[in-house]
């Protein structure tokens, strides 16, 4: 048998068909291209944290019910995939199937598999979102939740009873918002929905695209709540970056940062750090905390891809306060340690 390097050539070879999400910033589809370049080491993981890469893998052969993997794998400090891991994760499945990777999995095998060492166990809202998504992309029905979800939030039931809404019934109206039209719903929804109903809802929007619309709506909320309940607001702003930036901005001017609000920004609404003023605003911000702290926080956002060249330079701008430079000097002597 052909030597199996990577989780695409064993699930191939195995006759399955599969789909990678992420689970560990936000839940999200990962482009199958993009996830053969990560697999041969030819690109860094998009989305990493705490020097780990966390996805989901989902596959099944035929009609049958699709098989789901939760992987925990760790990066390299370039953000590489470690192979020795990964390989020990398809030794470890190939044993249980025999070392024929074409055997179906028994009950009994997926159960074994289910308690590998590279094993995590997402939130209950991510785990709600990821249901929702795959259901969706596998062209299945909502779950049952989703009818009495979408009564109330049509204010066709009782708006007494919001007690009876599941999270999951939420998760599939805010993963179908744009293909089936629910946003005028949850954009209404903001008005008379109670804190936890749209707390919620945020928790889900914070893993899909949403409507720039929606974002305008939660973005009004965000203004309004107290400071204890922005960051669930902060973060369904997650998907549109500009309005990220809106609400980085007003926690600028109003002296609202704590450090709650700055680690959602690194762990949802990393994409508005993008902007170099607001990536400056951030940075100050951050740095008006202890040292420890701010070292964490750059490790976690240092390591995304998409924001590693921006900070490796800002870490060489003479254009920045004596509070920062001496919290990025206090960085170098970390690392130097």
């Amino acid at each position: 048998m052909t030597e199996l390097n990577t989780l695409s050539q064993f699930l191939t070879t195995a006759n399955t068909q599969f789909q990678v999400y992420d689970l560990g910033r936000r839940v999200q589809s990962i482009d199958m291209m993009a996830f053969h370049q990560i697999e041969e080491l030819a690109a860094p993981y998009p989305y990493p944290i705490q020097g780990h890469a966390q996805f989901a893998l989902v596959f099944w052969q035929n009609e049958q019910a699709p098989y789901i993997w939760f992987l925990k794998l760790p990066l390299d400090e370039q953000g590489l995939l470690s192979p020795a891991q990964r390989s020990q994760f398809i030794k470890m499945v190939l044993e249980a199937l025999g070392r024929d990777p074409t055997q179906p999995l028994s009950e009994q095998q997926q159960e074994s598999l289910a308690n590998h060492p590279f094993s995590f166990k997402p939130s209950q809202e991510k785990l709600a979102v990821f249901n929702a998504l795959v259901r969706q992309q596998l062209g299945q029905q909502a779950s049952a939740q989703y009818e009495f979800a979408m009564q109330y939030l049509s204010k066709q039931a009782d708006l007494a009873q919001w007690q009876q809404i599941g999270l999951q019934g939420i998760a599939d109206i805010c993963v179908r918002a744009d293909k089936l039209d629910h946003t005028e719903q949850l954009v209404q929804s903001f008005d008379f929905a109670p804190t936890e109903v749209q707390a919620a809802i945020c928790q889900c929007l914070e893993h899909v695209y949403i409507a720039p619309e929606l974002a305008q709506r939660v973005l009004r909320s965000f203004h309004l709540v107290p400071t204890d309940h922005k960051s669930s607001y902060l973060r369904a702003l997650a998907s549109q970056p500009s309005a990220s930036q809106s609400a980085i901005h007003y926690l600028h001017e109003h002296q609202k940062f704590d450090q709650g609000l700055l680690i959602t920004i690194a762990a949802r609404n990393w994409s508005a750090l993008k902007d170099d003023a607001t990536r400056k605003i951030y940075l100050e911000a951050l740095a008006q905390q202890p040292q420890h702290f701010f070292n964490q926080v750059f490790a976690d956002i240092v390591a995304i891809p998409s924001l590693r060249n921006a900070l490796l330079a800002d870490l060489r701008n003479p254009d920045r306060s004596a509070q920062l430079s001496a919290a990025i000097g206090g960085l170098f002597k970390a690392l130097s340690q």
